[in-house]
């Protein structure tokens, strides 16, 4: 993904699997440690001390250093310790401006990782290892793509998955529209319109469905055989520790293969398309509301776990990252605008239960797929802002 910090500058993250030998493991393992532990430690002073003084603390990890108890966070890159400071003050500035909740502490047994920051050539990136501060040898890394020439290392993000696998992230910056392409407009796109369906990830103004497979209902019932051993068995013990990592493996496939078949769904959507167009749903609310409301027979919907496993919000982000590239648009019909309600031949509004899957207009009589429908009014309403935006531009 591109992110923009500022006006001149674009930034990018490439993520690589790497390999480390016991002793990288060991050292990197001091360092999750060691950063976990500054983390909680200073989130507990601030908490702390604030309510005995009513300010407050400014501690830095210097202060922690050189203290007789923590004398061991001396192993570890400091650079990593000073950015466990950065990261908390920023938590704290989103909990002050009410956009996230106040910051937790970190778990010993979930994703580990810690960030370290590039100064004075103290990373060193080739192309099948880096070298990272405090580990005498590169680690061995599987680079799978090409890193674009020109940009700037800025930092590097190692992180441990629940089941031993680990990763780096090394950002770099280029300069301003490097990846991000902007859209041109035509006054006769290509254009499609999508309404998200539950048991296939979307249906198209075309009537043409994604065939998306629900990875975590195929797998459903061996993930329940498992679990079902690991709750006899005593918790924390090695047999237990050795299932749990069983379970997270499933887990993992289950995550890998949607998000394989999401990425080359967005890609070829991208790639045939110059304007996309989508409800902007509010999927949260769309769980909930299939998890506990009804439908018009009093019968209990039960589709939260399918609004969970399409993945669709994952889906909406990577067609918004695939347009930035392309230079394609995706626009966004707003979340209250009654797709499923119009007739999408002659304009035609009425009331739908959510039993009801054909649409049937009683002022024109046309009969369509209810997600096709949908789909239709999306992509009418979708150029509709496009041209409008444009105008005003």
């Amino acid at each position: 993904m591109v992110k923009r910090k500022n006006t001149d500058v674009d930034t990018i993250a490439y993520k690589f699997r790497i390999y480390p030998d016991r002793e990288q493991k060991i050292m990197l393992a001091k360092t999750f440690g060691c950063t976990r532990y500054l983390w909680n430690r200073m989130l507990a002073d601030h908490t702390d001390l604030y309510k005995i003084i009513g300010e407050v603390p400014d501690n830095t990890p210097a202060d922690y250093k050189t203290l007789d108890e923590c004398i061991w966070l001396n192993e570890v890159d400091s650079i990593a310790l000073a950015n466990v400071q950065l990261a908390q003050q920023q938590a704290f500035e989103m909990f002050y401006k009410k956009k996230s909740g106040y910051p937790v502490f970190h778990k010993k047994h979930a994703r580990q990782s810690y960030t370290t920051s590039w100064t004075n050539g103290n990373i060193k990136l080739s192309p099948d290892s880096i070298k990272l501060p405090k580990i005498n040898t590169p680690i061995k890394m599987k680079q799978h793509r090409k890193i674009k020439a020109g940009g700037k290392l800025k930092s590097v993000t190692v992180s441990m998955d629940t089941n031993g696998h680990y990763f780096i992230s090394i950002l770099f910056a280029y300069p301003k529209n490097t990846f991000v392409k902007e859209p041109v407009y035509q006054p006769n796109p290509e254009t499609i319109g999508l309404d998200m369906q539950l048991n296939s990830l979307y249906v198209d103004h075309n009537g043409n469905s994604a065939h998306m497979p629900d990875f975590y209902r195929h797998m459903e019932m061996k993930l329940a055989k498992e679990q079902a051993k690991l709750s006899h068995m005593t918790k924390k013990s090695h047999n237990y520790k050795k299932q749990l990592r069983k379970i997270n493996k499933l887990h993992m496939k289950i995550k890998c293969q949607r998000m394989d078949f999401l990425r080359k769904e967005a890609h070829k959507l991208t790639s045939a398309y110059d304007v996309i167009c989508i409800e902007d749903l509010d999927l949260k609310n769309m769980a909930s509301r299939a998890n506990h409301g009804t439908s018009g027979n009093g019968k209990k919907l039960r589709h939260g776990k399918s609004v969970h496993s399409i993945g669709y919000g994952m889906f909406i982000q990577f067609l918004n990252w695939d347009c930035q590239k392309t230079g394609h648009v995706l626009m966004k019909a707003n979340r209250y605008f009654a797709s499923t309600q119009i007739c999408s031949h002659c304009g035609h509004q009425q009331e739908m239960d959510i039993s009801d899957r054909i649409y049937i207009c009683p002022a024109c009589h046309h009969t369509m797929d209810r997600d096709q429908n949908s789909a239709v009014n999306i992509r009418t309403e979708g150029l509709r802002l496009y041209h409008e935006q444009n105008k005003t531009a």
